[in-house]
């Protein structure tokens, strides 16, 4: 059964790694113009993955598909939106005498209509846990405020597009932070190449992790990973939803990896193998990862004692 909102609320407050580390002290040598510039990255990716799918599918493809004519509509607000923010955050970029990194060559693994959503849905999930991860990084309040504009339409998006492939929008009850290379790691095999001029970015990937069991799944289920090389010594499965992060013991196998998805974890999450179970997530304890979980929660439950009289 899943929590009440209010002990959910007090877990959160209470633990020492409800807060992922990420947003306890700023990634070394990280500027804002950096942050910017790791922003435009993310825009030029969405703002190509939206205009590639709707140049090449109509309406009929969507609602083939099973999607309203509705949903198609708000997809091209979808893909103003994405160009909105490029040309915003160019424009920033240049007025802090920086010069913007350019659009890259991208490879995005849609085949339809429908698995384009699906992958939509992930996509803009992760852009809103890039940008509630970098939020402490920022010095410059101005470009704190942009960033939380930002990251409250790409939650509309999210929200729109998990609605409309069958999850739940609000199915945590906060947002996943998550920290640059991490969200780097998810976002580079997007990218094929990109324009020799653009600035290096402080941002490195971690080893790669699949999730090979199906999803959704839920809450003490158990669920079957495979990172690229299966580590040695001693490894536990960091899982970080929302504010927390929960490390939970791993079963070996020849050739993948097992361990049950932690009471609390709901929504889209992320999954990392870590050397350590401190909920420390940074270069210094991730071996793989992240793996993208989607993790349906329990039917929810409240307290109505603030109706009684």
């Amino acid at each position: 059964m899943r929590f009440t909102l209010a002990v959910s609320l007090a877990l959160a407050f209470s633990t020492t790694s409800a807060v992922p580390t990420w947003n306890m002290r700023r990634q070394t040598g990280v500027t804002d113009a950096d942050i910017l510039q790791y922003a435009l990255t993310l825009e030029h990716l969405e703002n190509a993955f939206y205009k590639k799918a709707l140049s090449e599918m109509g309406p009929e493809e969507f609602t083939a598909a099973g999607f309203s004519a509705d949903f198609y509509n708000q997809l091209k607000y979808v893909a103003h939106d994405e160009e909105g923010h490029v040309v915003y955050l160019e424009a920033a970029l240049k007025a802090a005498g920086v010069a913007p990194v350019a659009a890259c060559e991208y490879q995005f693994p849609y085949t339809d209509a429908a698995s384009f959503v699906k992958l939509a849905s992930v996509i803009e999930g992760v852009g809103v846990s890039a940008y509630l991860g970098a939020a402490a990084d920022i010095t410059e309040k101005a470009y704190l405020t942009v960033a939380g504009a930002i990251l409250v339409t790409e939650a509309l998006h999210q929200a729109a597009q998990r609605n409309a492939v069958g999850e739940i929008p609000m199915a945590n009850v906060f947002g996943t932070p998550m920290g640059i290379n991490a969200v780097y790691t998810i976002a580079a095999p997007f990218i094929k190449s990109c324009p020799a001029t653009n600035a290096a970015l402080p941002v490195k990937s971690y080893p790669a992790l699949s999730i090979i069991s199906g999803m959704p799944t839920a809450p003490m289920a158990m669920i079957n990973f495979a990172p690229k090389e299966m580590p040695t010594g001693t490894v536990f499965a960091t899982f970080v939803s929302g504010l927390e992060i929960m490390s939970v013991p791993v079963t070996m196998g020849s050739d993948f990896m097992s361990a049950t998805v932690p009471a609390m974890v709901a929504g889209q999450s992320y999954l990392f193998l870590t050397s350590d179970d401190s909920g420390m997530v940074d270069d210094s304890t991730v071996i793989a990862g992240p793996a993208i979980v989607e993790i349906t929660p329990d039917a929810p439950q409240f307290d109505l004692s603030i109706l009684k009289a």
